[in-house]
């Protein structure tokens, strides 16, 4: 064999056929060999004695350079990627999946050049898009729908619902059944597949309306608002549809038992159906909404009660739920305060750079979850889902090069200076068992210790298919 470029040695390596000593050798952008220590030979060597070596994570779900809804009077974008990917990178994330919105008098094409463009040159991690299906759209926009799977843009969003009361300044972002069913009648033709933001339009804006009535406007309510029976209602009735249509599917951010227990229904009758749920939804239920910081770590729908907990914790660690995400929308702390009320509350946070460390010391650490389930959920099942296996997502010959290395003997409680987007995390207080130290992306030592090694033009756009396994039954 030649000369490889770089050699990982001595690290517990993570692969789809277990957990062992392997040494990686990597060519070029891309692994070109697993061996037994010491058979390797190459220009460079890393030493992860004593690491964990993952797959590069993989986060499916991120809002960055987004416009901020729950205030609509003062109009603002949440951070960008040349911002918030710094933090991906010194928390073990190569790879993110964003979003192109697709509202009235738009397209997909150009929402997909738009976000593209604002892109390129500015994400430390690598990137594809999801498109977002917003509102009343016009018939002839659903028509394009094959030549952006073609394109290699796989997954289409839709809301069920609008999380937000109706205003004059904030575009809805519900989509109603029929256009939803339209869609998936597309998506499931063309070999992609839907992603869904699901709760029950009818209740939560009934709920809107009652508190508002009854002068329980507190955000320590937004359980009580985005409720547990909304989430039911809309898995279920998605999951009726989608079996009809023959879509696949996906609910992001599930947040309650109902949830989860519609999803393993699903796939006990052979259903494509794929859940994913955050780490601050397994970790914060609604009574931290009482807390100084407690909206923190509030995302839409919004935090639950412990028994959910219990469910996604479950979920995640023997199966049901297939990815941890993140819904990442970073906000500086004084946006992300500055709403009070159900009706004004910012959602989500910024969690992409602590999601493979909290993941890690909750699931493994503290549940037993293997190492591999963890790949699995961090990394390995996304990229199955939206199309980006095997190039990325697993530690294989033929894959990139895209590596996270956690040291699992890092005990330590997480303070702000750990973190390295805008001035705060919600994870700050927490104790952790294990961090990521070194991350790989393609070969490249991108961050490294803490020190930043990468820069904002190493980010490429991913295209992505789905194979087709993944469209007819779930096998992740």
């Amino acid at each position: 064999m030649p000369m490889l470029d770089l050699i990982i040695r001595g690290g517990r390596v993570v692969t789809p056929f277990g957990v062992g000593d392997w040494d990686i050798g990597v060519q070029g952008e891309r692994i070109a060999v697993l061996a037994a220590p010491g058979a390797l030979e190459a220009g460079r060597i890393i030493d992860a004695t004593g690491k964990v070596v993952v797959p590069g994570g993989i986060d499916p779900h991120t809002h960055l350079a987004h416009a901020i809804m729950s205030h609509p009077d003062e109009p603002g974008l949440t951070l960008g990627p040349e911002e918030d990917t710094r933090g991906m990178l010194f928390g073990g994330t190569t790879t993110h999946i964003d979003f192109a919105f697709v509202r009235p008098g738009g397209d997909i094409q150009s929402a997909l050049e738009q976000r593209s463009a604002r892109w390129k040159g500015n994400s430390f991690t690598d990137y594809s898009f999801h498109v977002v299906l917003a509102g009343a759209l016009e018939l002839k926009v659903f028509d394009a729908i094959p030549e952006a799977i073609k394109a290699g843009f796989t997954s289409f969003k839709v809301f069920t619902t609008n999380i937000l009361p109706p205003h004059p300044k904030r575009s809805g972002n519900r989509i109603d059944f029929g256009r939803i069913q339209h869609a998936m009648e597309r998506i499931a033709a063309a070999g992609g597949i839907m992603t869904v933001h699901g709760e029950d339009e009818d209740i939560v804006q009934f709920n809107y309306e009652k508190h508002r009535a009854e002068g329980r406007m507190d955000g320590a309510n937004l359980h009580l608002v985005h409720n547990k029976l909304s989430e039911l209602l809309a898995f279920r009735r998605t999951i009726a549809l989608a079996r009809h249509t023959g879509c696949a599917i996906y609910f992001v951010h599930t947040s309650a038992r109902e949830g989860v227990e519609a999803i393993r229904e699903a796939r006990g009758a052979g259903q494509p159906v794929y859940g994913e749920t955050l780490h601050q939804y397994a970790c914060f239920n609604a009574e931290y909404y009482k807390t100084p910081r407690g909206f923190c770590s509030h995302t839409y729908p919004s935090l639950k009660f412990p028994e959910d907990q219990k469910a996604l914790w479950d979920g995640l660690v023997h199966g049901g739920l297939s990815t941890l995400a993140t819904d990442e929308y970073p906000t500086s702390l004084e946006l992300k305060l500055r709403g009070k009320t159900i009706e004004d509350v910012t959602g989500g946070n910024v969690g992409a750079e602590a999601r493979l460390g909290i993941g890690f010391t909750e699931g493994v650490g503290k549940r037993g979850m293997t190492l591999e389930r963890f790949a699995d959920i961090t990394a390995t099942n996304a990229a199955k889902i939206f199309g980006l296996y095997p190039r990325k997502g697993v530690i294989a010959p033929g894959s990139d090069a895209d590596f996270a290395l956690i040291d699992p003997a890092i005990r330590k409680t997480l303070a702000k200076e750990d973190f390295h987007v805008t001035d705060y995390s919600p994870w700050e207080g927490w104790p952790v068992m294990g961090w990521p130290v070194v991350t790989i992306l393609r070969g490249q030592v991108i961050a490294d210790h803490g020190k930043l090694v990468g820069s904002a033009a190493d980010g490429r756009l991913v295209t992505r298919k789905i194979d087709s396994q993944v469209l007819q039954r779930p096998v992740c």
